[in-house]
């Protein structure tokens, strides 16, 4: 009998290494805002600082938000790797790559304290997101194709 890892294609390794470089760079952005805290006297379990309590609190919001925003998505690049990378797993992990590399900037940007920074670069991860998207929809088609075993 066949282990899971010997049914996997062989090139979804990149689809593995992509998604423990995305935990990293979540940890690198949940530290930025830990020192955000403590730098501009948001104590926990406080969310988003109050403009009228806070003179830096649009700064820290911003970062806190850059953060936020991609916890808000995370299960769904993780999902679309995943499935999409069953097919697709050296187009995924390009996909995954420029996702964590538009992430970065999205971050980036938002930490600058104007919001639409988040979008020069940032923006490519809706680009990325929708390629997955088509890569794990390929795959459900496989499935649906498939002749069905007794």
């Amino acid at each position: 009998m066949a282990t899971i890892i010997e049914l996997l294609p062989k090139e979804y390794r990149f689809v593995a290494i992509v998604l423990v470089i995305y935990c990293f760079l979540n940890l690198y952005m949940a530290a930025q805002v830990a020192m955000a805290r403590k730098r501009y006297k948001v104590p926990y379990p406080t969310l988003y600082a109050s403009e009228s309590q806070n003179k830096d609190a649009k700064l820290f919001n911003c970062i806190q938000r850059g953060h936020q925003n991609s916890l808000e998505t995370m299960a769904i690049f993780f999902m679309l790797m995943i499935l999409g990378g069953l097919k697709h797993p050296s187009i995924c992990g390009v996909l995954g790559v420029l996702y964590i590399i538009a992430r970065y900037f999205y971050f980036k940007g938002y930490a600058t304290g104007d919001p639409i920074n988040r979008l020069k670069i940032g923006r490519l991860f809706f680009v990325a997101l929708v390629g997955l998207m088509l890569c794990a929809i390929s795959f459900g088609c496989t499935l649906l194709h498939r002749p069905c075993s007794s």
